[in-house]
């Protein structure tokens, strides 16, 4: 029964990412569009931006099946 429930923790706590996924590249298309030249500075944040929370749905999947 442990397991299961390890699986929807992860599954809540996915949303989170998620979510914090779609307002970096709703905020970098909202800045491309009022600025288009600065386009590569934008971008080189925005992939940073979506790497890093990226990395906390994969630590927490991680920590899914080793718990």
């Amino acid at each position: 029964m442990e397991g299961n429930l390890n699986m929807v923790g992860y599954g809540l706590a996915a949303i989170g990412p998620g979510i914090g996924i779609g307002l970096i590249f709703a905020a970098y298309i909202a800045g491309v569009a009022r600025q288009p030249e600065a386009r590569g500075t934008l971008q080189g944040i925005a992939i940073l931006g979506f790497a890093l929370a990226e990395a906390l749905a994969i630590i927490g999947i991680g920590l899914a099946f080793a718990l």
